[in-house]
């Protein structure tokens, strides 16, 4: 009963939170071109936001809609002048900066770099070990050849 209770309550938790997070969102309906300058020169247009590499403009309405508008790529400069020539407000979408992937890439080399000079000491240890071993074996009295031969 109490994990049916807790259930419930989690299923209403995250509806309530899909819910806000569904009302906090921008969604833009599409207009035509032609309906953006009628809306223009009615003065219905609060703010205006270009996305220059997409040809759009971002709309903000006096009623509080937001609107989606295609235009030709060479009129730019020409709705901007009209936009703020009508008093709405005129900005820019700016391109985000790219993380910087240089770093990471320095990062890697000199980890590969570390990793490369470990191994170079440990085989270089494992050689030096190995001949001072042998070393050993033939400095104790019975030479290496016969140290494998039954005694006689």
């Amino acid at each position: 009963m109490r994990s049916a209770r807790v259930i419930v309550l989690l299923g209403v938790t995250l509806a309530l939170a899909m819910a806000a997070s569904a009302i906090g969102a921008v969604h833009f309906q599409h207009e035509s071109f032609g309906a953006f300058e009628k809306q223009l020169a009615a003065r219905q247009i609060r703010a205006a936001t270009f996305n220059k590499k997409a040809h759009t403009l971002h709309l903000s309405m006096n009623d509080g809609r937001h609107l989606l508008v295609s235009y030709p790529s060479h009129e730019e400069p020409q709705l901007a002048a009209k936009l703020e020539a009508k008093g709405v407000s005129v900005a820019v979408e700016k391109k985000q900066k790219k993380k910087a992937t240089a770093a990471v890439h320095h990062t890697l080399r000199y980890i590969a770099g570390g990793i490369v000079v470990l191994v170079i000491v440990v085989v270089a240890a494992v050689l030096l070990v190995d001949r001072r071993r042998k070393l050993g074996e033939g400095a104790a009295g019975t030479p290496p050849a016969q140290q494998n031969q039954p005694p006689e």
